[in-house]
């Protein structure tokens, strides 16, 4: 019986998020909130910890104080049986300078690879909301073969200019090529209107990813990216192999949620993820306890709902209230409240994401909003209702309707 393989993960968190701007504009992208209690960090971590993965390392770079201190504040594992996930910051190993891409992170950090010397290096991105048993994958990359496996998520052929697409070879498990945001793709064989989307996980025989990196590394050309430079790498060397997400089966899932995968990169995306999440039967299910998403445990008493001072009685429907919060005589209807919000009598919540210790004044009303964390409403004040006003008072407006205002503003009536 041959020794298992020793198996070393790596999450990429270093991007700095420009298009969640404002919603970045303080912290990295992996460490914005979601779905009210979570950061979005937790979902690769936890997805890495279910499949057996005890060694982890997360790359950081831009802005990183809030995601260093959410994982060294939730992500304790035992030393004694080594197990670990922790944050690396960009070390300039290599020079003055920080990382030029996802690869130069990796070759970066190489310390980090021979210190531990795995068999196996699974590198994900820390922003992208799913479940995935990468045991699974492990397996199949393995049996395969292949030195580089990607994982792919299958997607409408009418999205292929968004994603890294890849061309395979069902006969052979091989990628014929792989292709950035194509616009003219044929879709896959057994189903013409979709295509199979670089999800940006990858595994990677050791060995092989080093020689990659260092070689990706001399190449002045480079745009030093795993997706653009090192997967292409292996395609043109005949050992890149792939994975359809369609193959995994993670406990607990139903068909209604199963392979589902979003990557929240943009406002409109990232408020569509938290629209997924609060119907009866939910596209993606936070509560599927056989495959749990584990965040930081909050110290903080219940939600509570309670009639405002004149007696009014308020309403949640088809939302998400978090630990903490209080509402009084609020109407609150197909949204999510994150933890300590506090809404007055008579205000309105529809169809919004609210981060953290909001403050909601009485009368006030938030329509397709997303509010950062700190943020005080006066009584009577509006966001989200009238766009003109919004633009007007500096917030940003997506052109789909969605207000999102900063950290810490204060909004007058």
């Amino acid at each position: 019986m041959s020794a298992p393989k020793k198996v070393f993960g790596i999450i990429l968190a270093g991007g700095e998020g420009k298009r969640l701007m404002p919603l970045t504009a303080d912290r990295a992208k992996p460490a914005v909130p979601f779905g009210g209690q979570y950061r979005l960090i937790d979902f690769a971590i936890s997805n890495l910890i279910n499949s057996g993965l005890r060694q982890i390392v997360v790359l950081t770079q831009y802005k990183s104080h809030s995601l260093d201190r959410h994982i060294s504040q939730t992500w304790r594992m035992s030393a004694l049986l080594d197990s670990y996930v922790t944050s690396v910051p960009a070390q300039q190993r290599l020079g003055k300078r920080w990382f030029s891409g996802s690869a130069d992170a990796i070759l970066q950090s190489m310390n980090l690879i021979n210190d531990e010397k795995p068999d196996i290096v699974v590198v994900i991105g820390a922003d992208h909301v799913y479940r995935m048993d990468f045991r699974q994958m492990l397996e199949a990359h393995i049996e395969s073969g292949a030195k580089a496996t990607v994982a792919g998520i299958r997607q409408p052929l009418a999205l292929a200019s968004q994603f890294g697409v890849i061309d395979a070879d069902a006969e052979s498990g091989r990628i014929k090529q792989f292709l950035e945001k194509p616009t003219d793709i044929a879709g896959l064989e057994d189903s013409p209107h979709e295509v199979l989307a670089s999800m940006g996980n990858y595994i990677f025989d050791a060995d092989a990813l080093i020689a990659a990196v260092e070689a990706d590394g001399e190449s002045p050309t480079s745009g030093h990216d795993m997706g653009g430079d090192i997967v292409p790498y292996f395609v043109d060397r005949g050992e890149a192999g792939y994975y359809d997400m369609k193959q995994n089966d993670v406990p607990g899932s139903s068909p209604r949620d199963r392979s589902y995968w979003r990557d929240v990169g943009t406002i409109d995306s990232f408020f569509d993820a938290h629209r997924d999440l609060i119907s009866t039967l939910p596209v993606f299910n936070l509560y599927n306890m056989e495959w749990p998403i584990h965040s930081q445990a909050v110290n903080s008493p219940p939600a509570k709902f309670v009639r405002d001072s004149v007696g009014r009685i308020g309403n949640a429907i088809d939302s998400i209230v978090s630990l903490g919060s209080v509402l009084s005589g609020t109407h609150l209807e197909r949204s999510v409240v994150g933890p300590w919000t506090l809404a007055g009598g008579g205000s309105t919540i529809t169809d919004s994401v609210v981060f953290d210790h909001v403050q909601v004044g009485q009368g006030a009303r938030i329509h397709r909003a997303i509010l950062d964390k700190n943020v005080v409403l006066a009584d009577g004040a509006t966001v989200g209702v009238d766009r003109e006003r919004d633009l007007a008072r500096g917030f940003t407006v997506t052109e789909s309707g969605i207000t999102v205002v900063g950290k810490g503003v204060f909004i007058e009536r």
